[in-house]
């Protein structure tokens, strides 16, 4: 009886507290030498940035995230002469949502269709959390269009989910629930990926909250919840062969660190790094060192790909990089 209170609280303040959402004009990558077009791929259409010259570099967001959660990378890499994809995935950002689509093997063939529209033979592929397990799906389907995988605190062995991201997976209420979407709502998830969520700024929020409040995000959500397979890669990593980068927050609540080290130790060909007093999500938390990490893979790892991929210990923590 008090869940169900409390659960219908929630829900009647969510709705009285929805909140407008920031304009089109203000969204990312509006202020940015970055411009966004849409792009049909797979029978969806998406929102992406396509920019730079040299080695594609393909940025895989995570769950309920978008492109603005590769602002921090995206100059970094175009700015030392990579090509870099980021896109809003189906389902979030500004993308296509439509009802169905959301299954593992359904993004995995979507970020192919994606390399192919580009004419992209091969690509390093970078993802976080959700758009990590979605880049070792690809890499473990296709290694051929795989010349280089970075994982950040990426899912595969399961998550964590939030109170609020239970209740959506659930039958029934779960399609009540995510009908209510307040800007609190998405602040208190946005935080709690953080190891230090004063970091999180009201324009982070915004940039969050402006798909969010799309009305057909609530259907994509549940569709993802209920058709992704979030702990898919449990056994399979041992035949992977492409060279890795696993970086993980050393602080992080959805995918403990525990988590990261399996990773590591799981994939034949791959270097283990931890991002000190960072939570799930490393990139926007702590960019500085993750850029550093990402941009030392690509040019010292790429280099000797594929005459020589020993070029890094299985497993190197805190730190260790060669």
């Amino acid at each position: 009886m008090r869940f169900r209170v409390g659960f219908v609280a929630l829900l009647v303040f969510g709705t009285a507290c929805r909140a407008r959402a920031i304009p089109p004009e203000t969204r990312y990558p509006a202020g940015t030498p970055f411009r966004a077009v849409y792009r049909t791929i797979d029978g969806t259409q998406l929102r992406m940035i396509d920019s730079g010259t040299g080695t594609p570099v393909v940025l895989i967001h995570g769950l309920g995230e978008s492109m603005y959660a590769w602002r921090h990378a995206l100059p970094s890499l175009v700015g030392v002469g990579y090509r870099v994809i980021a896109f809003d995935n189906r389902g979030f950002g500004f993308s296509e949502k439509p009802a169905h689509g959301y299954s593992t093997a359904a993004y995995a063939r979507l970020v192919l269709a994606l390399l192919d529209s580009l004419h992209i033979t091969s690509a390093v592929l970078v993802g976080h959390s959700m758009g990590g397990m979605i880049a070792a799906e690809v890499a473990l389907a296709h290694s051929d269009r795989v010349r280089g995988l970075v994982l950040i605190d990426a899912a595969g062995y399961g998550m964590r989910w939030p109170a609020v991201l239970k209740i959506a997976r659930w039958p029934f209420i779960g399609a009540i629930a995510t009908t209510f979407r307040a800007r609190w709502i998405t602040a208190r998830i946005l935080r709690s990926t953080y190891a230090d969520p004063s970091k999180v700024t009201e324009a982070d929020i915004d940039q969050y909250y402006a798909p969010v409040a799309d009305p057909t995000f609530g259907r994509a959500l549940r569709g993802v919840l209920r058709e992704f397979r979030f702990d898919s890669l449990v056994g399979r990593l041992g035949a992977l062969q492409t060279p890795t980068l696993v970086m993980w927050g050393e602080a992080d609540r959805w995918i403990p660190l525990r988590d990261g080290t399996r990773f590591g130790r799981d994939l034949p060909r791959a270097v283990f790094a931890v991002v000190p007093r960072t939570g799930h999500n490393a990139p926007e938390e702590s960019p500085t060192e993750v850029n550093r990490l990402l941009l030392d893979f690509l040019k010292e790892g790429l280099s000797r790909i594929p005459e020589n991929v020993a070029w890094a210990p299985p497993l190197a923590v805190h730190n260790a990089w060669p």
